[in-house]
């Protein structure tokens, strides 16, 4: 694995002395993909990497874990408590979409019970995450290193200009299975290596229930092919891959009609 540790932070390297930077800003979770990332990023800029904890909404155990990482690896964290502004902000918005006429949305899906309601209201905390994160790049000069894996990334399974949003994204190539034998390598403690992966949206949640399926069959259909799992599973990740192509590419734009 040393040899994929040597091409990542020389690519790291590269990206930095492109774009004139001077170091990476990540956010801890507290999770394996960011653990990876804070390391490689640390190993490429000599040192010259912020952490950020974005605590909002999420369980108490992330931010434990996150600074374990940052103590394991000496890397300088601050956090960032993001649920006062999390919460000042959905009473706004609450309050401006009860403006809206009632034929476009019923007060019920502002509810945070309901289940139209969930998706928005957890997608918040990634964006605003994301916001903190460039906020700190642009002040020291550095790049926002994404934490996302191809696993993920093929899938869709990101916030839309949330976790999603990044100027580098160092495990972006690597499957899940590929980033925990990288995690081994790089010496990542073995309890965050062992650790359910979830995005913390909410307390209590985790990728594989939210996703519908397992990790291992994931890979299996990215690595295989359709034939490599059932063919009701293949169906369903097809679909879900062509659902969000959007997350994926730049927003189109109409064809120009040569004019």
């Amino acid at each position: 694995m040393q040899a994929d540790i040597t091409r990542i932070t020389d690519w790291l390297r590269q990206r930095m002395t492109a774009s004139a930077t001077s170091g990476f800003v990540v956010g801890l979770s507290g999770g394996l993909d960011s653990a990876v990332v804070l390391r490689l990023c640390q190993l490429a800029s000599n040192d010259h990497v912020a952490g950020l904890i974005m605590p909002c909404g999420s369980d108490p155990k992330d931010e434990a874990d996150a600074r374990l990482v940052a103590t394991h690896f000496s890397a300088p964290v601050v956090a960032v408590d993001l649920n006062a502004t999390n919460d000042a902000l959905l009473a706004q918005l609450r309050a401006v979409v009860e403006e809206l006429p009632e034929n476009l949305i019923s007060a019920a899906r502002l509810s945070d019970s309901a289940a139209s309601a969930r998706v928005p209201l957890a997608n918040i905390r990634p964006r605003l995450r994301m916001t903190s994160l460039y906020f700190v790049a642009n002040l020291l000069n550095y790049l926002v290193a994404g934490t996302g894996n191809r696993s993920e990334l093929t899938l869709g399974y990101f916030t839309k200009y949330g976790d999603g949003a990044a100027d580098v994204l160092p495990i972006g190539h690597l499957l899940k299975s590929e980033v925990r034998q990288l995690a081994k390598a790089l010496n990542v403690p073995q309890s965050v290596i062992d650790k359910v992966p979830s995005a913390g949206l909410w307390v209590g949640q985790t990728d594989e229930a939210e996703m519908g399926f397992k990790y291992d069959d994931l890979e299996a259909y990215l690595t295989g092919g359709p034939e490599a799992v059932s063919p009701a599973l293949a169906l369903r990740l097809e679909r879900t891959i062509r659902g969000t192509e959007h997350k994926r590419a730049m927003p189109p734009t109409p064809e120009s009609d040569g004019s």
